[in-house]
């Protein structure tokens, strides 16, 4: 899979090679000093991901007094100095503020959201005076848009825009927009680059209550970068059936009560999935008997036969990794039990519902932080599991 922040290409650098009586001319110069633009680059990228430096704030302001009269509208915004760094490793600095007026006309009765972002512009390939210039200025562009910023951008902020006329404001509750409010709360800081962005799904099935923990599922991927930031969940958990490709997720997460039954196909797919280092998560409450045996029945065909991890060695990955579990966490007063073959995990005592917060808020803080660090090392697990499958296989590089 592709890795939202991915690393530099795969090639050899070239440097200049130096020697008495090497004549420079204007493209060695360039390729001279290129090569040190593209190690720095390079570091960059390996090491951080892209994001906001500093500053580079945006507030709503009234039109500037030199614009067209018929431009005079509530739609202008002003972007403050500030620097931020690309996917590349560019440095985009945006030196003064710049009055930005928002154009997205709205005639429809649905809203529309858009995306105000900044990119870095290479001068070489601008158009320049014919005059010589012994130096140019590296810029920028801002850019209003609908759809999602693309990788090479970084967010400024967003707009939920309203049909009708438009009247761009400060938000009441900066963490709750509204309509025409400036929206800051999704642009990203540029800080070490985590090691992998880990993806869940929740797998449907025929038993009514196989979503009953799915917005538990986010407060996990949500804890993942506080409690363990080498890792980063991803923004949405994903909804898939088996016979769907399910390649692209790290963990699949299947709960309910009722007999897990897969056709030839699902079961199929999942051998696949396993066998490739997917890891499937069975989260069962106490009482659910059927679901129980029927896994344990599915991982003996799937060849994974499940053991309590109490069997298996002490520095088990589930039990150290980052996290270090003597006991097994307790939900709802009851000790969770947890057994493991290859690919499969199966937990009894519904973990899940620890995850977040429980509708009556009667979890306490500490039976959270431990259910979700024991998730952590499951998603840990997961991942470092693909990891060493892929490293086997044909072009990894090119997947992670």
């Amino acid at each position: 899979m592709t890795h939202p922040f991915p690393t530099p290409p795969i090639q050899p650098l070239n440097r200049l090679q130096a020697l008495d009586g090497l004549l420079i001319t204007a493209d060695r110069w360039r390729r001279a000093h290129e090569y040190h633009r593209q190690r720095q680059n390079a570091h960059y990228q390996s090491l951080n991901q892209p994001g906001i430096v500093c500053g580079l704030g945006v507030r709503a302001i009234p039109a500037p007094s030199s614009v067209k009269a018929e431009y005079r509208d509530h739609r202008w915004v002003e972007i403050q100095p500030g620097i931020a760094i690309d996917l590349a490793g560019n440095v985009i600095v945006v030196p003064n503020t710049i009055p930005f007026r928002i154009a997205t006309e709205v005639p429809d009765s649905e809203p529309v959201m858009i995306y105000l972002v900044v990119s870095y512009v290479d001068p070489e390939q601008l158009r320049r005076d014919e005059q010589n210039n012994d130096f140019v200025e590296e810029t920028f562009r801002i850019d209003e848009k609908r759809q999602r910023p693309e990788p090479t951008e970084i967010e400024l902020c967003r707009i939920f825009l309203q049909p009708g006329p438009v009247s761009i404001t400060l938000p009441t509750d900066v963490f709750f927009p509204g309509y025409n409010n400036l929206d800051l709360r999704y642009r990203i800081q540029a800080q070490s680059r985590p090691q992998a962005i880990v993806r869940m799904a929740l797998v449907s099935h025929k038993d009514p209550e196989y979503a009953r923990t799915f917005f538990n599922l986010a407060y996990l991927l949500q804890a993942v970068e506080v409690l363990h930031p080498s890792l980063r969940g991803a923004d949405d958990v994903g909804q898939v059936s088996l016979e769907e490709n399910i390649q692209d997720h790290d963990l699949l997460y299947l709960t309910g009560k009722e007999a897990i039954s897969l056709n030839s196909r699902e079961f199929e797919a999942l051998k696949i999935y396993l066998d490739k280092g997917g890891v499937l998560l069975v989260d069962a409450p106490n009482d659910a008997t059927a679901l129980i045996e029927s896994i344990q029945i599915l991982a003996q065909q799937l060849d994974y036969p499940l053991k309590p991890l109490e069997e298996l060695r002490r520095n088990h990955p589930l039990r150290t990794k980052p996290f270090l579990f003597a006991a097994l966490p307790m939900i709802q007063q009851q000790v969770i039990q947890v057994s493991i073959g290859g690919g499969i995990i199966l937990v009894v005592g519904d973990l899940a519902s620890a995850w977040g917060a429980d509708q009556d808020l009667t979890l306490s803080r500490v039976v959270i932080r431990t259910a979700q660090e024991l998730g952590v090392n499951i998603l840990q697990y997961a991942w470092r599991r693909r990891q060493l499958f892929g490293l086997q296989q044909e072009d990894y590089s090119a997947q992670w």
